[in-house]
């Protein structure tokens, strides 16, 4: 791969003088990372990246609840503001405060179902600042709707994130950020745990997670537990 200072000397050699004098390279500084809550998932990537866009998407019951759940508890433990918005209104507070989400620091923006809004709500919140961690969950929209999202949206988020401060993760059943995201994670179960005695009614103890990179691309994976509450 060719270096920066070769790429610019090869643009502006097939530019010519009058435009290679115009043009300016800006070297993007490198990401910086923040502890997800999850050492294991730590462990396998350095955490999340500020100023970018994390895709995290898996089948229904592969963690992505829980993972957010730990993400947020660790963050508004920093006493970071954080939002959620809520494509479909599936946010559990209780299950959150169980978790330990501090909810004086959550903002949660309820979108009705409606992903257009959930969209738009998360293009005003980036923009707005002041946030530390900003999750768009569209776990409960149809993943046809989700995969006719223009890819312009996508790159127009990454673009507001990228000179602040801020995590940026979307939730999705399937991976649709692709090029606009610094992080992708695929998450699946692996084993689930059950108390009770054959032929009774069962009840579910806990999961164990696996969460694998896409990108950057690694051979790795980490795994967690997911405990029931209560």
């Amino acid at each position: 791969m060719k270096s920066p200072a070769a790429l610019k000397a090869g643009i502006e050699s097939a530019l010519g003088p009058h435009f290679a004098a115009q043009l300016t390279f800006r070297e993007r500084p490198p990401l910086r990372f923040v502890s997800s809550g999850v050492e294991e998932l730590d462990a396998l990537t350095g955490g999340l990246p500020r100023g970018a866009i994390t895709d995290l998407f898996g089948p229904a019951s592969s963690g992505r609840t829980s993972l957010l759940l730990s993400i947020f508890a660790a963050a508004t433990a920093r006493s970071e503001v954080c939002a959620l918005v809520d494509a479909n209104d599936a946010f559990d507070p209780e299950s959150a405060a169980a978790a330990g989400v501090d909810l004086s620091r959550l903002l949660w923006v309820r979108c009705g179902g409606n992903p257009e809004h959930a969209l738009k709500a998360a293009d005003l919140l980036v923009q707005a600042g002041g946030f530390g961690f900003i999750a768009l969950d569209l776990c409960e929209v149809r993943p046809a709707i989700v995969r006719r999202i223009p890819l312009t949206t996508w790159f127009r988020l990454h673009r507001a994130i990228e000179n602040t401060p801020a995590v940026l993760v979307v939730l999705e059943r399937e991976a649709t950020v692709q090029s606009c995201a610094s992080l992708m994670l695929e998450m699946k179960q692996e084993t689930t745990a059950w108390s009770g005695a054959p032929g009774c009614s069962l009840l579910l103890r806990g999961a164990r997670m696996g969460i694998g990179t896409r990108k950057p691309v690694r051979s790795e994976t980490a795994a967690f537990e997911a405990r029931a509450l209560g």
